[in-house]
Parts: C-alpha cells; structure tokens; sequence
C-alpha cells in the first residue's frame, strides 16, 4: 500500500512563496498538458524554471503538487467570485456576476476542467472536496437570499447550489473551454431568465 504524502511547510520567506507559486504554476499547464500520469516532477520544474532539487524542498512527490494545485484553483476561483458578488445587494444579479467570473476565470485557467476531471481518478476525496467547498459558499449566499425574500423559500439551497454549478460547468465548457470565448449575448440572456424564473419567489 502507497504511502500518504507528507506535506511540506509553507514558505517563510516571500522568496520562497514566490518559488513554490512557479511551482504550481507549471503544474497546472504540464497536469493539464500531459496528463497526471504522463506528467513528470521534471517536466513541472523545467517549466517553473528551477532545479529538479529544488522541488522536493516543497513538496515531497508528484501527488502532493497536484493535490495543493487542486486546492489552489478552487481557493482561487472562490475568491475571485467573491470579489465580484462583493458590491451587489441582489442575488439574481450576484448569480451572474458570479458566472461572468467564472467565465474569466476559465480564460486565465483553461486547464482547469482537466485538473479537476483527473482529480477523480488521482484522489476521489479531494475531488468531491472541490466541488462541496465551492457548494459550502453557494449555499449560505442562497440561504441569506431567502432569509432577504429575493428567492423562493421552497427551494433546497443545496440542490439550487449544485445544479447553478453544473449550469456554471457546462456553459464554460461549451463556450470557454471549446470555442475560447465568452458564451454569447444570446445565450447570457437565456441564462439569466432561467435564474430568475427558477430563484424568484412566486
């Protein structure tokens, strides 16, 4: 039976960070490029542009980089969500902030639906760690929502949260992962009425 991976410290130094940051970095393009199973520490290093040495001062093998890239990407996107959402009262219009973020964030990490598809294979738990962490957020801004009367109490808010992110995953797939453009005003405006007349009290 293979060992667990043994976590590295984080960097104390903002060098450091710096470096394990390119570390991660090349991981997501060479993970998204080749394939978990195909890619190699050398490969991931050669691309951040660091000695193969130099790896195993973060990170202690090939699984514990792909499982902090895993980790970074969602606490990434959740951030950079939430500073979209930030300044927005109404949770329709904060649905599709939130969307329009994705979007852009797909744009900057096109390898995303690859990292995480292989995540199922690699590491189940960590897999289903992503998508119930982004679920977690979605549904207290859902709960707060009805508590505010902007979207019907009779909706479960962790079915709502699960099937606006398999909405959110489809779309960027169709549009921003194949086609490597924003989905198109035509279908924006269908998007929104779906939110609407799906979230709206009656």
């Amino acid at each position: 039976m293979a060992r667990a991976s043994v976590a590295r410290p984080l960097p104390a130094t903002a060098r450091g960070q710096r470096t394990r940051q390119k570390l991660i970095d090349a991981a997501e393009h060479v993970f998204g490029g080749e394939g978990y199973h195909q890619a190699g520490i050398a490969e991931i290093t050669q691309r951040a542009g660091v000695g193969l040495g130099t790896f195993y001062l973060y990170f202690p093998d090939k699984r514990a980089i792909f499982a902090d890239l895993v980790r970074a990407l969602n606490h990434r996107l959740r951030a950079e969500i939430q500073s979209a959402i930030a300044d927005l009262d109404d949770r329709v219009d904060q649905e599709i902030a939130g969307f329009d973020a994705f979007f852009k964030f797909l744009e900057h990490h096109r390898n995303l639906y690859q990292v995480i598809r292989q995540a199922e294979a690699v590491d189940p738990a960590l897999h289903r760690w992503h998508y119930e962490t982004l679920a977690k957020g979605y549904v207290r801004g859902l709960r707060e929502a009805q508590r505010r009367g902007q979207i019907s109490r009779d909706l479960d808010p962790e079915g709502v949260a699960f099937a606006l992110m398999g909405i959110a995953e489809a779309f960027g797939m169709r549009w921003v992962h194949w086609d490597k453009r924003r989905p198109s005003a035509a279908a924006r405006r269908s998007l929104r009425l779906v939110i609407e007349r799906g979230l709206r009290p009656a």
